[in-house]
């Protein structure tokens, strides 16, 4: 059976601006992965290109062996979007069965029915999308994007706008749909979240994918702690394994153990080591930022100004063609033109009046 996603040495450019930089990455069938990165790392690239949105500029991407953006890729992919807005007159089993016709799901009421099942709302499928809380919402988000019971799930931080309760419930759900067979693309900035339900990770910076594993492979040995009567004692070169000696010789020196504890990393401190985060570094990319701005930084500024303008230029110049509306206050309107034009002759007449006055007063005299 084909990989749910194969993505092989993926490139994407926009003018100069390198957004992914030979990127590969593999999703087995049930598999949930998390995707980490920064803002502007090329995460969303990646998911766009995934979902047939976007076309690379190199490199392939396959979702469960078909060509991203093919009919059949299309048919075994579901996708939820950060911000996504369903219409508020819209019931629970309305927006489901829209979106059956829209992909040609032949579900019908069954599919509805176990899909809010799943998602937890079972209960309400005539209850409006405008009466539902922001958690309602997303669940019904999750359950629009499995309508079709795709292979493939691409979500984009489908818990940051939960609360605990809720991001519990998604992980209840997550790991259903691994019971079930359905893999997962997790893009998400809740580190904790993704180390939780995640089997393996990618950590993405500057387009490249800079860390890759389990959770547990990125995490290393971080000493171990040790409180004493006298107060809590760190020992940071030691392991796991060194622990009953470190015990054995504090109650030989007469110390009284009352807690011992093995010292572990967490995904946020390999990510922030893999994307150069940690203070010391943040302390001297601060610095190496500070004589770059002294020296002049208009080479970002350009690719910056570049990169926006071919975003304007793909999206048409429109509002050129249009011409001035009647919202564009600094655009002169026609009865704008008209009192000026009035208070021009005004003005004139008023000054060759005064002329006309002043040379009768001096013929007077």
């Amino acid at each position: 059976m084909p990989a749910a996603l194969s993505v092989t040495g993926l490139r994407k450019a926009y003018g100069s601006v390198q957004a992914l930089r030979g990127v590969d990455l593999e999703l087995g069938t049930g598999e949930l992965f998390g995707l980490l990165g920064p803002n502007g790392a090329g995460k969303s690239t990646l998911v766009k290109i995934a979902c047939g949105l976007v076309r690379p500029s190199a490199g392939a991407v396959e979702v469960c062996g078909s060509p991203a953006g093919s009919a059949a890729a299309h048919a075994q992919l579901g996708y939820l979007a950060e911000l996504f807005r369903f219409p508020d007159w819209c019931t629970a089993d309305e927006l489901l069965g829209l979106h059956q016709e829209l992909i040609g799901s032949p579900g019908g009421a069954a599919e509805r029915r176990e899909l809010l099942e799943l998602v937890e709302l079972g209960d309400v499928p005539g209850r409006h999308v405008g009466a539902m809380s922001k958690g309602m919402q997303q669940r019904l988000g999750l359950a629009q994007a499995l309508v079709g019971a795709p292979r493939l799930l691409l979500l984009d931080e489908p818990t940051s706008a939960l609360d605990p309760a809720g991001r519990h419930t998604v992980r209840r759900l997550l790991e259903r749909l691994r019971e079930r067979g359905v893999s997962v693309l997790l893009n998400s900035h809740l580190l904790s979240e993704v180390e939780l339900v995640c089997d393996r990770v990618a950590i993405i910076d500057g387009g490249a994918v800079v860390a890759a594993g389990t959770p547990a492979q990125l995490s290393r040995t971080g000493g171990v702690q040790v409180e004493t009567a006298a107060g809590v004692r760190t020992f940071p070169a030691a392991t796991r394994d060194d622990a009953p000696r470190i015990v054995r010789e504090l109650v030989a020196a007469g110390e009284d153990v009352y807690s011992v504890r093995a010292l572990s990393s967490t995904l946020e401190d390999a990510y922030l080591e893999a994307v150069g985060r940690t203070p010391a570094a943040a302390e001297t990319a601060g610095r190496a930022g500070e004589e770059d701005a002294a020296a002049g930084g208009g080479a970002a500024i350009d690719a910056a100004g570049e990169f926006a303008g071919e975003e304007d230029a793909a999206r048409g110049g429109e509002d050129a063609r249009r011409g001035p509306t009647a919202g564009d206050e600094t655009m002169p309107r026609p009865e704008d033109g008209a009192a000026i034009d009035a208070a021009r002759e005004q003005t004139t007449g008023d000054t060759a009046g005064d002329e006309a006055g002043r040379r009768e007063e001096g013929e007077a005299a």
